[in-house]
């Protein structure tokens, strides 16, 4: 029997290699076409930015695992998403990897070269796999590879990962990268040690993973004074990074010269820092600046590459892509194409996504009427009916709108459009203190925050992010339609015209949507300068060139999304719906439960007709469910909240609505409903209406004024009635922090703005009666 040590020695070891490269350069694409269906989900730690890795198959004997690295145009890093790319290459998130793949789009070189040619720097084995390479010849492009490869000093692979060709040079490139270290020079040897218990690789946690021979990266000529900021920063880097190699050391030193300063990043220690600013403040003293000379030598050395390697036509024509962006990033043609495609996805989240939705409706009910037929009435049957299936219906009914959208700001993004938007709002929007990639997160706001929230990743700024995704909630949600509509209805008048033009309740639903628009501008204003306060980076984007995206990449980012919300925020939902379902249902009261008996009792006996026998119990269960309401743990919470909601011409039933109205802002109708005696109410329903119409108080005035109808409405503007966007921002934002702020702002919001309309409004006699 072989003895335990020789077992280790002969196991294959697993091969980690890292896949960079800039957005838009086709990186997700390749990452599928090597890991096909067989990619794992998860976050980097502590963060929600998306971890993606997948085995791939390479030569005989070699067990890959390719890790989707987060695309950015460099190494340099002002925010803590982007810093995931630099510290996943350098090992500071999982160890150094085996190799770097860095993906290239030939159509725009020089500038994806820039990336490769600082993670070379690192002395990491890479392979730069040439990307759209059929693109770059129907422009004219002609590239020589083995040309680039020598200039380089690493393996240069055309591939067109839409296309799936090259694929299988790109895996044999690899494997030999991965076999021989640095076989373009045999300067390094293949050093490892086996894989340690719990999985991780030795080599790479004590900073000897292997690397290539730092002179196989060309040398660029950064000039004394970047060379003397390098020394100066060199020790504390050292120190801080103890288990780095020399050509990491020496990377992470280039890493904080260009990223520290106006930066939110955590966890660099101050001595970095101190170095870091000393460096570039003797620089200035000079007249010189760090930034700049860095990045200039580093495209000088590039444009020189490019040059060499580089065949265009002779002849430049003005290119499709030009043509097309005169128009759409026109100052008013823009605009206008813009407003189409927006009229297009709220088509598609209101209307294409609503037979969908209902669909799961309906297939909720079914499941609902099917465990209380087939079950014996009891707690388990209320628990399975209204609290598991209902709580999961609350969950899946998003899955529609939510995949959707993301379809959609696939496609836009991956089409090259998305970023012609954000160029051609950005004027207005960073005059609101918004950034212009704010804007489709907080139209789709409209239709749910839910997915809206989970678009905000497309900014990139941290502070931005989190002050769009905090002020997004006051954007008036579908959700609050219902509501509107039945207050409406109910209060005010649907003939009498304002000015002979205008109708009541047109007038009071355009002011609910106005006010829901403008407090949410000033939310962010707020936020931007007091718990976000810092500095807002200057809209710099990529304009890159139209492509027709790849579908099965777009549907297999939106299914990840999709199941990122049913497995995340979906499971905080669920429990807390169940919890409002016991709230709502629990204690019964035996006195009401004997009385209603009776009457089911009589009424079976004296009732002929099995219709009109049938529809009498129901009547008589809808009744029962109000009175039991009354007497539930959220009942007794309205009465015990009744003196803080008088003030706003509510009373104790308004606030059970209220409470029952945060597992879903429409469930206020049907709650109130029941609370009247109405079996499945809407917000149609004339017998609801009458009965709100007619309601009184406890002192015997109508509950339901115009003035109190304003004034709900107003609180539903504000108030977070919505325990899917808590679960969701916490999910977005990382921490229970940010959602509870927005609980908290949004809730003092909705009680001051009721407060002041209903009080106002009864000082001066307004909508009384």
């Amino acid at each position: 029997m072989a003895s335990p040590a020789r077992a280790l020695s002969t196991a294959p070891v697993r091969r980690r290699v890292h896949l960079a490269g800039n957005p838009n350069a086709g990186k997700s694409t390749l990452f599928n076409r090597l890991t096909g269906l067989k990619a794992r989900v998860g976050n980097y730690p502590g963060i929600t930015v998306e971890r993606k890795a997948g085995p791939v198959r390479c030569a005989p004997g070699l067990d890959v695992e390719l890790v989707d690295v987060p695309g950015t145009y460099s190494l340099s890093a002002r925010s803590p998403e982007e810093q995931i790319a630099v510290s996943t290459v350098l090992g500071e998130v999982d160890g150094l990897p085996d190799a770097v793949v860095v993906v290239i789009d030939a159509t725009a070189l020089t500038r994806n070269l820039y990336l490769a040619l600082q993670i070379m720097e690192t002395g990491l084995p890479t392979v730069l796999a040439l990307n759209m390479m059929d693109r770059a010849r129907a422009e004219g492009l002609a590239i020589d590879a083995s040309a680039l490869s020598d200039a380089l000093g690493t393996p240069v692979v055309p591939i067109s990962a839409s296309r799936g060709e090259g694929l299988d040079a790109l895996r044999e490139a690899l494997s030999e990268r991965l076999r021989a270290g640095d076989a373009m020079t045999g300067a390094a040897a293949d050093v490892r040690t086996e894989t340690s218990a719990d999985g991780a690789n030795a080599a790479s946690a004590a900073g000897g993973a292997p690397l290539a021979s730092a002179a196989t990266c060309p040398r660029v000529a950064y000039g004394d004074a970047v060379e003397d900021a390098i020394d100066a920063v060199l020790p504390a880097i050292a120190e801080w990074r103890p288990d780095a190699s020399g050509p990491a050391v020496r990377a992470w030193a280039l890493w904080a010269l260009l990223s520290l300063g106006d930066d939110e990043l955590r966890g660099v220690p101050d001595a970095v820092r101190e170095r870091v600013s000393a460096a570039h403040a003797r620089a200035a003293g000079r007249g010189e600046d760090l930034d700049r000379a860095i990045i200039a030598a580093r495209y000088a050395l590039l444009d020189r590459i490019t040059e060499a390697v580089v065949r265009r036509p002779e002849a430049e024509r003005r290119s499709f892509t030009d043509r097309l962006d005169a128009v759409l990033t026109h100052r008013v043609l823009g605009l206008l194409v813009f407003a189409v495609v927006m009229y297009i996805v709220f088509e598609a989240l209101f209307t294409w996504s609503a037979p969908l939705m209902d669909g799961i409706g309906d297939a909720v009910s079914w499941t609902q009427d099917a465990i209380k037929t087939g079950m014996a009435p009891g707690a388990l049957q209320a628990l399975l009916a209204d609290g598991v299936v209902a709580g999961v219906g609350n969950v899946v009914t998003f899955v529609p709108q939510i995949a959707f959208l993301f379809l959609l700001l696939g496609f836009l993004e991956d089409s090259g459009y998305l970023a012609r938007v954000a160029f051609v709002i950005d004027k207005a929007m960073s005059k609101a203190g918004l950034h212009g990639r704010a804007f489709i997160p907080l139209m789709g706001g409209y239709a749910c925050a839910v997915p809206a929230v989970m678009s905000t990743r497309t900014i990139e700024s941290r502070r931005d992010r989190l002050a769009t995704m905090l002020a997004l909630p006051l954007m008036t949600c579908s959700a609050r339609l219902p509501v509107y509509v039945l207050i409406i209805a109910t209060v005010f008048s649907s003939t009498h015209r304002v000015w002979g033009i205008f109708s009541e309740g047109a007038l009071a639903l355009f002011a609910m949507y106005a006010v829901s628009a403008l407090s949410t501008v000033g939310a962010v204003a707020v936020m931007r300068r007091t718990v976000l306060r810092g500095p807002s980076p200057a809209l710099v984007l990529e304009l890159p060139p139209y492509r027709m995206p790849s579908w099965p990449t777009l549907l297999r980012t939106t299914w990840d999304r999709v199941r990122t919300f049913l497995v995340e925020a979906g499971t905080i939902i669920l429990a807390i719906s169940i919890v409002l379902w016991a709230l709502l249902a629990y204690p019964k009261n035996p006195a009401v439960t004997a009385r209603f008996d009776a009457q089911r009792a009589e009424a079976a006996q004296s009732v002929a007709s099995p219709e009109a026998r049938a529809a009498k119990l129901r009547a008589l269960s809808a009744e029962e469910a109000g009175a039991q309401l009354d007497y539930s743990f959220a009942g007794r919470v309205g009465h015990a909240i009744e003196p803080a909601l008088r003030p706003l011409g509510f009373d104790w039933r308004i606030g059970v609505g209220l409470i029952a109205a945060f597992a879903a802002r429409e469930t206020f109708v049907s709650t109130l409903g029941t609370m009247f005696g109405l079996a499945n109410a809407d917000e149609t329903s004339q017998p609801l209406h009458k009965a709100l119409a007619t309601a009184t108080n406890a002192r015997g005035a109508p509950l339901m004024t115009p003035l109190a109808g304003v004034s709900l409405m107003l609180f539903f503007v504000f108030a977070c009635q919505c325990m899917s966007t808590i679960a969701i921002v916490r999910r977005e934002s990382g921490s229970w922090k940010w959602p509870l702020l927005m609980f908290a702002y949004m809730t003092v919001l909705a009680y001051g703005a009721s407060f002041a309309a209903y009080q106002i409004g009864s000082a001066l006699g307004w909508g009384l009666g």
